[in-house]
């Protein structure tokens, strides 16, 4: 099939002889008549009507805007002078996919109606008839024959049922707006009207991705459609128009406007409408999500603030109850506010994922400072005297060990998490949130039920002196945080940008360090943090931003010498014919490195790519990055990591486990993996 603009070109009288040129093609597979309605009045409109009749079922016809392949009715009219000829009215058409190649078809007889205007002073008696001539495609799903048939218009034909064939146009206007990737289409639409299978047909030549599914929510009488966009659309026009079909034959054309386009409301259609699956299954996948954080690598930095609370959760029974009640609601809050935040940007128009605070720099500067200052706290340096972290034993301190573990713990996802937290993207906003306090209460299980269940408190070593040199001894992991957290820090915002952070830190420990001598001699010791560390906030405050550079592009270290992700490179490598392995990552994530260095970056797994031909592509998310972003939506993952891959061919992709290992990637490129590669690959 050749991919030909659809045209429409306006004729008059000086187009006649070429309008009644004799037919090159002729229409024997669709046959074409040209039809007028009753007698023309001057002043009034004259409707005519191409009826298209095909001469078997296997052939079929074209919309205007034929979609990935084919060609739209090229139509040519002699009309008197001062008639004009008004854009051709279609039905619903319907999508047929070939080889992934989406054509907008008419498969039977249809008929499309051509509004003539009359103008006032015309001489209607005196009017020759109309003629003209057209040029289509007929197409098989294995063949295409150009046709073509000179026109004379002749009374007749069942205009009743012709109008009522033609998508009506809606009374009101319809907005779009743009957002990275997506075409976001609102389109006034009564709540009332049942929608089976709902498509938009786009009028717009090579805007959209015809062949990607659409997604549909609907927010009261208003339908917003979802659309992604063409890789090699070349602007995006003043207005959008097309046709809004239902699903069963009818259908509505809309003209849409730049405008404003809700965001949220309820899904009701679409790929990831139908990839969501039941509420108890993901509430059941949030709260073992959780739970298995607390042995998953992105957590254990965060692990010695939890040591040392249990240690002390067997002083007394009411005690552990109240730290246990206290920790849980802290991490339960932390969850519920990250993901309230991420659902309040997502629903802004921002294109954000799970874990975004890591991806702010000035997020990860607070906490690098938070680190080191819990660092300078378990060593000794200084006490803090009622909101402790460590010894105080107060349930203020539980609840902010609970806030802490939840806000650095949670940025990677584990298994059974994964489908959890994609689906909370597309729920409802209270099932959403309910998901991400389940997320938060499997992750506090543990020391919750530490507090309630006294035989595991029994398990505990009694209190005593060892605690003081147990926390200093947790000293260590937590300056490793701190270090990881520095480094983070360099790699999203510059070496000079971290080099401020650092000499922020170092202006933090001073003031600690006074801090701490004073409490030791008794004195008011907290003014004097003010007195030292303002004036390192303040510098801080002007250089960082200042100095940051947005983290600038890196240059993979990958033995497998990775492409960059982004769309084009990912549909030039699937047309290679080879197998293509893409990793999401991330500098914060953990998980996502530990996988990257026991399972990726192995000269076992490179031989074996290097011998099945597979091209590997990463996609750094260490910096927020909406292309990356909405493409993790689509795939149904609110975060990193995520692998996929691509069998040469496919249609999509396969996602793998979320814990890798050499043996799995090598079988994957002999062609053989194992048979739960693709479950675990799912959760």
């Amino acid at each position: 099939m050749l991919a030909l603009a659809a045209s429409l070109l306006l004729a008059g009288p000086s187009h006649a002889q070429e309008a009644e040129r004799a037919a090159l093609y002729g229409d024997e597979n669709i046959a074409v008549a040209l039809f007028a309605e009753g007698k023309p009045k001057a002043g009034g409109e004259r409707m005519l009507a191409l009826r298209f009749t095909p001469k078997s079922e296997e052939w079929h016809g074209y919309w205007s805007n034929p979609g990935d392949a084919g060609q739209g009715m090229r139509l040519e009219l002699s009309l008197p002078e001062g008639w004009e000829m008004g854009a051709p009215l279609y039905p619903v058409p319907q999508q047929l996919t070939i080889s992934g190649l989406m054509n907008h078809i008419y498969e039977g007889q249809y008929a499309v109606l051509v509004p003539i205007r009359v103008p006032a002073g015309a001489d209607v008696p005196r009017t020759p008839p109309i003629t003209g001539r057209v040029e289509y495609l007929a197409c098989t799903d294995q063949i295409c024959v150009p046709q073509d048939a000179v026109l004379t218009a002749r009374a007749g034909g069942d205009f009743a049922r012709w109008r009522a064939e033609v998508a009506p146009l809606l009374d009101a206007q319809a907005s779009f707006a743009i957002t990275g990737q997506t075409l976001r289409v609102a389109i006034p639409l009564p709540a009332s009207v049942a929608l089976a299978v709902p498509h938009v047909f786009i009028a717009n030549e090579r805007l959209v991705d015809y062949a990607k599914p659409q997604t549909f929510r609907r927010r009261g009488d208003m339908l917003v459609a979802e659309i992604a966009l063409d890789d090699r659309r070349q602007g995006d026009g003043g207005a959008v128009s097309g046709i809004l079909a239902f699903g069963d034959g009818a259908g509505v054309r809309f003209m849409a406007v730049p405008g404003a386009v809700p965001t949220g409301g309820e899904l009701i259609a679409g790929p990831a409408a139908m990839a969501v699956p039941p509420l108890w299954t993901l509430v059941l996948g949030a709260l073992l999500g959780g739970l298995l954080l607390n042995i998953m690598p992105c957590v254990f930095p965060i692990l010695s603030l939890k040591a040392l609370s249990l240690a002390r959760a067997g002083e007394s029974e009411a005690r552990a109850r109240a730290e246990g009640l206290a920790y849980t609601a802290g991490v339960v809050l932390a969850c519920l506010a990250l993901g309230g935040v991420m659902l309040a940007l997502r629903a802004a128009g921002e294109q954000v994922g799970w874990a975004f605070q890591l991806q702010e720099p000035g997020v990860v500067v607070a906490l690098l400072v938070l680190a080191a200052a819990i660092t300078a706290n378990f060593a000794g340096l200084f006490e803090l005297p009622s909101v402790s972290v460590s010894m105080g034993g107060e349930r203020s301190g539980a609840f902010a060990t609970g806030l802490l573990a939840a806000f650095v713990a949670t940025p990677c996802t584990g298994p059974f998490m994964a489908a959890a937290l994609g689906a909370a993207l597309l729920l409802p906003t209270v099932q959403a949130l309910l998901l991400f306090a389940l997320l938060g209460l499997g992750l506090a299980l543990p020391f919750l039920l530490l507090g309630f269940v006294p035989p595991l408190r029994r398990m505990l070593p009694k209190p005593g002196p060892w605690m003081e040199r147990f926390r200093r001894i947790m000293a260590i992991p937590m300056g490793l945080t701190a270090l990881a957290l520095l480094w983070l820090t360099v790699q999203l915002g510059g070496r000079p940008f971290g080099l401020v952070a650092l000499l922020l830190v170092a202006g933090v420990l001073l003031a600690l360090l006074v801090v701490g001598r004073l409490q030791r001699k008794g004195k008011l010791a907290w003014p004097a943090f003010g007195l030292v560390a303002a004036p390192f906030f303040a510098f801080a405050l002007i250089a960082l931003p200042n100095l940051y550079d947005g983290g600038g592009s890196k240059d993979s270290e990958s033995i497998h010498a990775p492409q960059a992700f982004s769309r084009e490179s990912l549909a030039e490598a699937r047309g290679s014919g080879k197998p293509v392995f893409v990793w999401f990552t991330a500098d914060w994530c953990v998980t996502c490195k530990v996988n990257e260095s026991v399972a990726i970056e192995r000269e076992s797994v490179r031989e074996a790519f290097e011998a099945a031909g597979v091209v590997t592509m990463v996609g750094d998310w260490t910096v927020r990055d909406e292309a990356i972003t909405a493409f993790l939506t689509e795939q149904g993952a609110a975060g990193v990591p995520l692998y996929l891959w691509y069998a040469p061919g496919a249609a999509t992709p396969e996602q793998l486990p979320q814990v890798l290992t050499p043996d799995l990637l090598v079988a994957q490129a002999s062609g053989n993996p194992p048979p739960a590669a693709s479950a675990a690959g799912s959760d």
